[in-house]
């Protein structure tokens, strides 16, 4: 007697999740101890995950494998950004406020800038450099124009996208990520 289609349609989706399910636990037991973070983007990290670096390693050294030429690298495990050459020298580095919105690791190009607005949660900002949006909000680089006000300000009701840096490094990253420069984001 022959299967019926709606049954091999309902086989095969069975196998076809269950092969996803294996795959997503393997990935899941490849990664590192205190090293997992939100599958999505747009989360915030798990509870208790480490930002510090690894035993022996520098917190100011480049991250391996993030890229090459002129970029922007922006580390959500350090909350650090280095502002890269085209020759591959640092220039810069700095830490950084989080956004409540992360974005997912990878290549992306400075999409638009201000340079001065008011931010998502109510605090002038200056040398605003957006990069990506995740789920409807902008994400980018900003410093508030009046830092200690900002440092006193109760935490947004609202989920926000700007990564906070010091108005000096605002200023460094304004010159140098221009639209189009390249934005890396690694874990």
């Amino acid at each position: 007697m022959a299967a019926s289609s709606s049954g091999i349609v309902a086989a095969l989706t069975a196998a076809a999740l269950a092969t996803v399910g294996y795959l997503a636990h393997q990935a899941a037991e490849a990664l590192p101890a205190g090293a997992a973070r939100a599958a999505v983007a747009g989360t915030a990290p798990a509870a208790g995950t480490s930002k510090a670096p690894r035993a022996g390693q520098d917190p100011t050294a480049l991250p391996p494998r993030s890229g090459e030429g002129a970029r922007v690298v922006y580390s959500l495990r350090r909350d650090r950004v280095w502002l890269v050459g085209a020759n591959g020298e640092v220039s810069r580095t700095f830490e950084v406020d989080p956004s409540a919105v992360d974005p997912a690791p990878g290549r992306y190009a400075v999409t638009s800038r201000s340079g001065t607005v008011t931010g998502s949660d109510g605090i002038p900002v200056e040398h605003v450099v957006r990069f990506t949006s995740v789920n409807g909000v902008v994400v980018g680089f900003s410093a508030a124009v009046d830092e200690a006000k900002a440092a006193a300000a109760p935490p947004p009701k609202v989920r926000t996208g700007g990564i906070r840096e010091s108005r000096a490094d605002g200023s460094a990253m304004w010159t140098f990520a221009t639209i189009g420069r390249t934005v890396v984001v690694v874990r």
